[in-house]
């Protein structure tokens, strides 16, 4: 291998955790053609330097099941509806993936043989140890869960080193960046401070779970070119959750 050029890498196996509306750019609804490219072209840059990659997408650019209940729908068909729209958004990411050469496999926990596999723990490891990236779709395929619980889940299913959560800020804050000027950055942050002041890296039920599994989460900006490659790479801002 030319490791010799490539920067040295800390991870083998990372899950990358984006929400539905990192598709969406600037439009408020929906997925944006050139940015599902830019992400896809952020996840090949680190799948060139060897590192085996899982994906969890939200759906809350199509439909969020919370939101869906909030205005007097039935919860778990709400909740399902939100699981559909993760599936779309993961056939997306896998067309973008494999314009630019990178092989990839939808994985959904609702069957659906169509369109994408079946979850099956044991296959899905084999993808990734074939270097092909896993988009895990469809949440966990139970409602009351959240993509975030669901990419916890399947980051320890797959034996993940870590959860990188793309967002829009480049860290996890004590408060709004966006509202607060004075607003403090943290380099790490435990599981418990994150539940305890509720900073809203996750929500509880993922960090708990990644919690007692010992799983770091690393909050970082996916709005920041090459960011992604250049965290795995030792180099960027960022914030680490761990134990």
């Amino acid at each position: 291998m030319d490791g010799a050029t490539e920067p040295k890498v800390t991870y083998k196996r990372v899950l990358l955790k984006i929400s539905g509306e990192a598709l969406m750019g600037d439009q408020g609804f929906g997925l944006h053609p050139p940015t599902v490219a830019r992400i896809a072209q952020e996840v090949k840059s680190v799948h060139d330097l060897g590192v085996e990659i899982c994906m969890v997408i939200g759906g809350g650019n199509i439909f969020r099941g919370l939101s869906g209940a909030a205005q007097g729908m039935e919860r778990t068909t709400a909740d399902y509806m939100g699981m559909l729209a993760t599936v779309m958004n993961a056939l997306a990411m896998q067309a973008a993936l494999e314009g630019l050469g990178v092989f990839t496999r939808v994985i959904s926990a609702i069957p659906m043989d169509q369109v994408c596999e079946p979850y099956i723990r044991r296959r899905a490891v084999r993808h990734l140890e074939k270097k092909r990236v896993c988009i895990f779709a469809a949440g966990t395929g139970n409602p009351y869960f959240t993509t975030d619980t669901a990419a916890t889940l399947r980051a320890n299913e797959m034996g993940c080193e870590a959860i990188f959560k793309g967002t829009k800020v480049d860290g996890v804050y004590d408060k709004d960046p966006k509202k607060f000027p004075d607003a403090k950055r943290y380099d790490t942050v435990s599981f418990d401070e994150v539940l305890q002041k509720h900073l809203g890296v996750m929500d509880a039920s993922a960090i708990a779970l990644a919690r007692d599994n010992n799983l770091p989460i690393i909050v970082f900006s996916l709005d920041e070119p090459g960011g992604f490659r250049g965290i795995l790479a030792g180099q960027g801002t960022y914030t680490k959750v761990q134990g």
